[in-house]
């Protein structure tokens, strides 16, 4: 579009035309709905926002500001201006890592029913009421107090102290997660302080185990299959030929959730996760590209910072001193490399024994289901079942 008329007479014929084709190109890219818009009057700057015929006399009394030569009020993006944008298939990578993160936290603070963080309020309990939805969770008034009824989708308090204290008692192998214990409150059965990792873990692994017992069947199957989504996107292996068959089981999967979660459950992070089935077909292997391995070297170089008031000079140097000392351990003998960690076990074949285990005598029964466990999931047998 044409932005020379910016710079002319307000009184000419080209600038009162540059201003109705300005106004017509904001009304009709606008993304929301609203038909107030900004615009960049040298008495405004893009920050309030008026009806078009309040924008045209601003325009003609005040004149529009001529450095406003990228229109990223106006749905119109810089990065558009680029050659080849429009013809990216993928023009933003999503964050899986974050993505994974906040449908976690979405889930546990919304089971646990965490004060300020669940899904599950006053205000969305209030808003189902305005659609005219879940009727039997309408808040119920009592002598100038409010009871909100317990939701489906919500654990009970023996649950909310079943699930806090099997993820407290649960003991996994070395560096496979962080210490998850010291996440757990058990007196306000609640998670505190989790990390994107400990997320992750959750998701692959933790979470369906965790809520066994607990919920509506449907609810819970539908919890464990977003697990099962996740945990077969971020495979280092993904077989291409069963991706549209993941894509349609997420479709289902999310209408499941519809069914019982409220709709403030559904925010823009979940619906991200319809979208990533395609950009594993168009960029690969989600665990190629997502941003574990820059989230750790940043907690390495926020090691090196010693003096807050100058971070980048203190990087910079204990880097610099890193690379010139591990350069010259290369010329020395019997020197462990720098930045590799030692395993705290020991190096024998066996291992050591815990000294605090106690034998204990395994009936037939227990031992012949472990046996059909291990059997119907092992897939070298699937044909023979």
């Amino acid at each position: 579009m044409d932005r020379s008329w910016m710079r002319m007479d307000r009184r000419s014929f080209e600038y009162r035309n540059g201003v109705k084709n300005f106004i017509e190109f904001a009304l009709n890219n606008s993304i929301s709905s609203q038909e107030n818009m900004r615009y960049s009057c040298l008495k405004c700057g893009n920050m309030k926002l008026f009806s078009a015929s309040i924008v045209k006399d601003h325009l003609f009394f005040h004149g529009i500001d001529v450095t406003y030569e990228q229109w990223i009020w106006h749905a119109k993006s810089i990065l558009f201006e680029l050659e080849y944008w429009e013809s990216l298939y993928i023009r933003h990578n999503l964050d899986v890592m974050h993505i994974e993160r906040n449908i976690c936290d979405n889930i546990i603070e919304t089971l646990l029913n965490i004060s300020g963080k669940s899904k599950d309020g006053l205000n969305t309990l209030l808003d189902m009421m305005d659609m005219g939805i879940r009727e039997q969770l309408t808040p119920k008034v009592q002598e100038n107090r409010i009871f909100l009824p317990h939701a489906c989708y919500t654990l009970t308090k023996e649950e909310r102290k079943r699930f806090c204290r099997f993820l407290y008692e649960l003991k996994m192998p070395e560096k496979y997660s962080s210490n998850i214990r010291s996440h757990i409150n058990l007196k306000d059965c609640k998670l505190i302080n989790l990390k994107s990792h400990d997320c992750h873990v959750l998701m692959q692994q933790l979470l369906p185990i965790a809520i066994r017992g607990s919920l509506d069947v449907c609810l819970r199957n539908a919890i464990t299959k977003i697990c099962i989504f996740i945990n077969s996107l971020c495979a280092k292996v993904v077989d291409h030929c069963n991706l549209d068959a993941l894509q349609s089981n997420l479709i289902e999967t999310l209408c499941e959730l519809e069914i019982f979660f409220s709709p403030h459950f559904f925010d823009v992070i979940v619906h991200l996760t319809v979208h990533l089935v395609r950009e594993v077909k168009l960029c690969g292997s989600i665990f190629m590209r997502w941003m574990y391995p820059f989230e750790r070297y940043i907690k390495i170089l926020k090691r090196y910072v010693r003096n807050r008031y100058r971070p980048e000079a203190c990087i910079i140097e204990s880097y610099v001193t890193e690379e010139i000392v591990e350069y010259c351990t290369e010329y020395l003998h019997d020197v462990n490399p720098i930045g590799i960690s030692v395993g705290h076990n020991l190096p024998n074949k066996f291992g050591k024994g815990l000294s605090t285990g106690k034998p204990q005598i395994v009936d037939m029964d227990l031992l012949n289901q472990a046996h059909l466990y291990v059997l119907r999931n092992t897939i070298i047998i699937d044909s023979y079942i």
